[in-house]
Order: C-alpha cells, then sequence, then structure tokens
C-alpha cells in the first residue's frame, strides 16, 4: 500500500466510483421523491469522514495519508450529494432570464448555489482549523484541491465552455442549466488550466522528493487528483464521451415538474 502506483490508481478508482455513486443515489431520490430523508440518511458518511480527518492528523504513516485522503472526499461528497439532491443549494430557484447580463446575471447565479458555497467553505474552515499544528494535512489539501477545481470549474460553465454535459444535472436543480453559457471559452479557462497545471506540478514534484510513506502515498494522492481535476477541465473543450464512464450504471431520469422541484 505504501506504492505511488496503487495510491494513484485508488485516487482514480475512489473519483470515479464516488461521482457514480453519488449520482446514482441522487438519480433513485429523484425518482422516489426522497431527497431529503436521502441526505438525511446519508449523515453517518459526514460523521465517518470527520473521524477519519481526526485520526489521520497525527498518523505519520501510509495508512494515515490514506485515511486523510478518505476523510476529506467523505466529507466532499456529502456535501455534494445534499447539492445535487436539492437540498443545499441557494436561495433562488429560478432560471436565469435572457436579458440578464453581466453583474445582475452573476449575482443570479450566485443566488442559486449561496448556500452549497457557505457550506463547502465552512467545510474548509472546519479542516484549516482542524489541522492547525497537525504532523498530516493530506486532509486538507485533498480538500483545497476539490475546492479550488469546483470553483474554477463553476466559473467556466458560468462564463461559457464550448462543451457542457447537461445529462447528469439532476432534477431538482435543472434551472441551473439556463446560467451555463455553451460557446467559446473566456478568459478564465487558460487561468484554470495554468492554475491546475501548475498544481499538478507542485505535486509532483513533492512526489518525487518524498522522504516518508505518509508524504509518498500522500503526495501520489494529491497528484492522481489534481491530474484528474486538470482532465475534468479539458474535458470542457476536448470532445471526448467522458459521459460514459457513468452511464451505463445509472437508471433512466425522471422528469419532474416545476411545482415537484
Amino acid at each position: 500500500m505504501t506504492s505511488p502506483w496503487v495510491a494513484s490508481f485508488l485516487a482514480i478508482f475512489a473519483w470515479w466510483f464516488s461521482t457514480g455513486l453519488i449520482l446514482m443515489v441522487v438519480r433513485r431520490a429523484d425518482r422516489l421523491g426522497s431527497h431529503g430523508m436521502t441526505v438525511f440518511v446519508a449523515l453517518p458518511m459526514l460523521v465517518l469522514g470527520a473521524w477519519a480527518v481526526q485520526g489521520s492528523l497525527h498518523e505519520l504513516s501510509a495508512v494515515g495519508a490514506y485515511l486523510g485522503f478518505a476523510g476529506a472526499l467523505a466529507i466532499w461528497g456529502w456535501v455534494e450529494l445534499a447539492f445535487l439532491a436539492g437540498v443545499i443549494t441557494g436561495p433562488s430557484r429560478d432560471e436565469c432570464p435572457p436579458q440578464a447580463r453581466g453583474r445582475d446575471r452573476f449575482f443570479r447565479a450566485f443566488q442559486t448555489v449561496a448556500y452549497h458555497e457557505l457550506a463547502l467553505t465552512l467545510g474548509l474552515w472546519a479542516l484549516v482549523i482542524a489541522s492547525d499544528g497537525a504532523e498530516n494535512r493530506i486532509a486538507l489539501a485533498t480538500y483545497l484541491i476539490l475546492f479550488l477545481a469546483r470553483i474554477l470549474a463553476k466559473l467556466n460553465l458560468f462564463l461559457g465552455v464550448p462543451r457542457i454535459n447537461m445529462e447528469f444535472v439532476p432534477a431538482r436543480l435543472v434551472h441551473l442549466k439556463s446560467y451555463f453559457r455553451n460557446g467559446p471559452v473566456s478568459l478564465m479557462f487558460p487561468f484554470a488550466i495554468t492554475v491546475l497545471t501548475a498544481l499538478l506540478a507542485v505535486c509532483a514534484e513533492r512526489l518525487w522528493g518524498a522522504q516518508s510513506d505518509v508524504a509518498l502515498v500522500g503526495f501520489a494522492l494529491l497528484t492522481a487528483l489534481a491530474a484528474l481535476a486538470l482532465l475534468e477541465h479539458w474535458l470542457m473543450v476536448v470532445p471526448l464521451p467522458d459521459a460514459k464512464l457513468w452511464r451505463w450504471m445509472l437508471p433512466a431520469p425522471k422528469t419532474m415538474t416545476k411545482e415537484e422541484r
């Protein structure tokens, strides 16, 4: 388990499997109308994530690296589940008016995800406090990569990219499609690519110079995660059928009325 190749494979598998599992659970909630109950039943995932993070902070071994990584993913995954289920989103569920432009469009878009952004920020704040003085900060680093990648992705979807996968947008979040802009990239895209490439380079450099098991495994996990974040952004412009990675495991979506949302 101290092999960087094994750690990288496990990070990629965790990304693929957790994404598919969350999409599957949300689609099931869409069909049954059990969004609130689904998020409530998933609360143990949040608790287990916090427990894993706490257990990793002073564990300077490969186990500590895996615990921190898995804990941060569990915390992040619960918040994402709550968002995709339409439970933690924002004060507005309105579609973007066709005439909205500039600052008005931005603030309308932010109101659709404000509570979600707050929840993600609170999670980051909690990890920063918990990791203060800790010897193992893999959990915080994992969450930071996810946090940065998500913000950059949202801004690019808002400002414009050629490829937007609408297939997996949950029934309770269909109004968000009106805030996506399908078209040429903005300056935000090269900025995001530059930032994520630099992040990947830093993680890879730390992996190359790792002198302990926790650093070797931890930076292998982080390097794989940073590479996936960069890949997800390139898939906004490169025409590859990435949806096939999860489509086979999902039930058919249910179309909801505006009243049901």
